[in-house]
């Protein structure tokens, strides 16, 4: 991570800050959205919100990352009339080089089935390895809620058809 550097009011620079933190917040917004063009545009709009209020943040990674997911949320509830992909080309067998892009692709289908509170749990929780009571802090919601949210999401993955893979893979 590069070095953060504070101005001589002890104010982090917007600037500095977006420099140094983007790559971290765009795989966030990665693993909210599943798409690396809407985790763009999701970081860029989260950061427009966030630029008016630099000065009075103190603390500025919870409180982007907090900006993200509310974003994301507000996206979600909206209804989506994009585009939407065909049918995917046929698994490439065990042997192939690719497996871990299909993995990873796998990944991304199953978080995108989980609703949107789930899903920022999930990855806050379990990619971020934030504790249940940051998750709670940052989303402004109990730590129960954290747990129950989270013991939702894992039981819904645990029965999706793309954890029980055919044999040889």
């Amino acid at each position: 991570m590069a070095a953060i550097v504070v101005d001589a009011a002890g104010e982090l620079p917007f600037a500095e800050f977006v420099a140094a933190r983007t790559p971290a917040l765009m795989r966030t917004a990665y693993l909210l959205t599943g798409d690396w063009q809407r985790a763009e545009d999701l970081l860029q709009t989260a950061l427009i919100a966030c630029y008016g209020k630099w000065s009075r943040i103190r603390e500025p990674d919870a409180y982007v990352r907090r900006a993200l997911v509310v974003t994301y949320a507000g996206w979600r509830r909206r209804r989506w009339t994009g585009e939407r992909p065909g049918d995917l080309p046929e698994r490439a067998d065990s042997n192939d080089a690719m497996r871990g892009a299909d993995e990873r692709a796998d990944l991304m289908r199953l978080l995108a089935e989980l609703p949107p509170r789930q899903r920022a749990v999930v990855v806050l929780r379990y990619y971020e390895d934030m504790s249940e009571g940051e998750v709670a802090a940052l989303l402004g919601i109990s730590p129960g809620t954290v747990k129950s949210q989270a013991n939702r999401a894992l039981a819904k993955l645990r029965t999706s058809p793309l954890l029980h893979v055919e044999e040889g893979r």
